[in-house]
């Protein structure tokens, strides 16, 4: 069993920045994906950000060149620094891992940006 504790979140006007964390209780190292999605009321579930254990690394096409994902192995947590943040980003986080099959989720943190 992996728990995942998300934090970060918070209100913020356009055009700023947040970092949300993702604090894991197994390695990081030892799993193959972890993700960042997003949950927009009334929208289905949206896949943000994601890392391989290869450090691979893929975006939604809404968040390149403004969203990064990142991990520190020493920490066991995983890091979506969100810059240039728009009103549309606004949305509760989700922190996502797949480890030997299996998905486990954090239980969210809100993203406010005001315009």
């Amino acid at each position: 069993q992996v728990q995942l504790v998300e934090s970060g979140g918070g209100l913020v006007q356009a055009g700023g920045s947040l970092r949300l964390s993702c604090a894991v209780s197994d390695s990081t190292s030892s799993i193959a994906f972890m993700s960042w999605f997003r949950r927009i009321p009334g929208k289905q579930r949206e896949l943000v950000a994601t890392m391989t254990s290869g450090d691979y690394r893929n975006y939604v096409d809404s968040v390149k060149g403004r969203f990064t994902i990142s991990r520190d192995s020493a920490k066991n947590t995983l890091y979506l620094q969100m810059n240039s943040l728009k009103p549309e980003d606004s949305a509760v986080y989700y922190c996502n891992v797949v480890k030997d099959g299996s998905n486990y989720w954090g239980q969210g943190t809100q993203v406010t940006v005001s315009s």
